[in-house]
């Protein structure tokens, strides 16, 4: 039994395995027979393709020989060409030759009307012309660069440009024009134009910029703009007149220079404080000058008075106190007595003297602070920048020599000042003493007699 199953068992096995071989072998046959029909077909094909050429060739060599003869015909016509260019250069240098000969001096003429043109044109771009005649009726930028003979239009236009930039030039006109004010607005207004040097309206001077052909109002005006409103409104045949032959660079000059209030601004804090101290020196000196005549007027008055003495003047006080003492007094005690009254009236004689003195003392010295922060600001702007601009030192180089004026100029004054209210307080002290001298001798005489009597 056990046997039966065995080979039932084998039986099984085989059978499957027998059928998978019989599949694969099928499936090789089958690729084959395809690879020989795939072979068979582009056989045929090529065979095809290789009909077709060879029916083709006689197309081909048809047109190569059609290409060989236009590729002839193109090179023969080649050669005409050449050989008619050749011709024609030769003609081209018989007529420039013959030109040549014909133009004699007319290229001559070329060539002047060519420099002509150039410097007219030269000459009106920075022309103040053109802010009342923009436009011209030559074309001179084409003459200027023309390569032919110009026409008998264009030289006659090329002339009456010439003549009327000559007549502009001598003329004096108004005319109405745009004008850009310091705000950078346009606005239309009458201007007088001085032939070609300078342009002006009621304002004052107008700059010109050639680039735009624009006229525009200076920032401030020189001292002798104050002639224009005469001059534009004078009726006669010859007025005064401040004109600028070099067309604007002077008055541009000028006005680069700055103004009284400009020197004063450079000098910065240090600048306004000499200012401050110059002119509270100054007042009180005139207060003290004032003051001291009034006193003196009195005490002339009271000079011509001398036997009733008045409390408002410092004579009249040295005279009552003499008159207070009594009648027998010694001699080391009288003069005292008197010197304590002249005394007493100094320090209402000098008041104020001590206060400019220093005024004068400290201006100078102010001056020289400003001059070394002026300095320091300067070496700043070199560490910073450099030298290769010196506009970034001036700033500081004007405080330093700003600061150092001004400290002169109120040091100079008060010196001044000191010295005549000195001089003022002086003289009234003098008097005082002189009286006082006096008022001693008459006692001591008076006493001197008594005693001998």
């Amino acid at each position: 039994m056990k046997m039966l199953s065995s080979l039932l068992l084998s039986l099984a096995l085989v059978v499957p395995a027998t059928a998978q071989a019989e599949s694969a072998e099928s499936e090789l046959q089958q690729l084959l027979q395809k690879a020989s029909a795939y072979k068979s077909n582009e056989a045929e094909i090529d065979k095809a393709r290789q009909a077709a050429f060879r029916k083709d060739l006689a197309a081909q060599k048809r047109l190569l020989a059609e290409a060989k003869e236009q590729l002839k015909r193109e090179q023969k016509s080649a050669d005409d060409l050449k050989n008619r260019f050749d011709s024609n250069e030769k003609k081209l240098i018989d007529k420039e030759e013959e030109l040549r000969l014909r133009v004699g001096n007319l290229g001559e003429m070329f060539g002047v009307v060519r420099q002509v043109a150039t410097d007219l044109q030269t000459v009106l771009s920075d022309s103040l012309t053109l802010a009342q005649l923009p436009e011209r009726k030559a074309d001179l930028e084409k003459l200027s660069e023309a390569k032919e003979l110009p026409n008998i239009s264009e030289l006659e236009d090329l002339w009456f440009t010439l003549q009327q930039e000559m007549t502009l030039n001598g003329q004096i006109a108004s005319f109405e024009t745009q004008v850009t004010d310091q705000q950078g607005k346009p606005q239309t207004q009458t201007v007088t134009r001085i032939g070609v040097f300078n342009a002006v309206d009621d304002q004052g001077y107008l700059s010109y910029d050639p680039e735009l052909q624009q006229l525009g109002e200076l920032g401030r005006q020189p001292a002798v703009a104050d002639l224009i409103p005469g001059y534009l409104a004078s009726s006669a045949d010859v007025a005064p007149f401040a004109l600028d032959p070099s067309r604007g660079a002077l008055i541009n000059l000028t006005l680069e220079n700055p103004d009284l209030l400009e020197r004063v601004q450079q000098g910065a804090e240090v600048g306004y404080i000499i200012i401050a101290l110059g002119i509270l020196g100054l007042l009180l000196a005139a207060w003290r000058l004032i003051t001291l005549a009034g006193i003196s007027s009195k005490v002339k008055q009271q000079q011509k008075n001398i036997d009733q003495p008045n409390d408002n003047n410092p004579l009249g006080r040295v005279l009552k106190s003499y008159q207070e003492l009594p009648d027998q007094i010694e001699s080391e005690v009288l003069e005292a007595k008197m010197d304590e009254a002249v005394l007493r009236e100094l320090p209402a004689l000098e008041r104020g003297q001590s206060i400019i003195k220093l005024f004068a003392g400290i201006a100078p010295l102010l001056g020289l602070l400003g001059t070394v922060t002026g300095m320091i600001a300067t070496f700043q702007a070199i560490t910073n920048f450099g030298t290769g601009d010196p506009k970034l030192m001036a700033a500081g180089i004007s405080q330093a020599l700003i600061t150092t004026v001004l400290g002169l100029l109120a040091a100079i004054p008060l010196l001044l000042a000191h010295n005549w209210v000195a001089s003022q307080s002086k003289r009234l002290i003098q008097l005082l003493d002189e009286q006082s001298a006096g008022l001693m001798a008459q006692s001591l005489e008076a006493n001197a007699k008594n005693v001998k009597g």
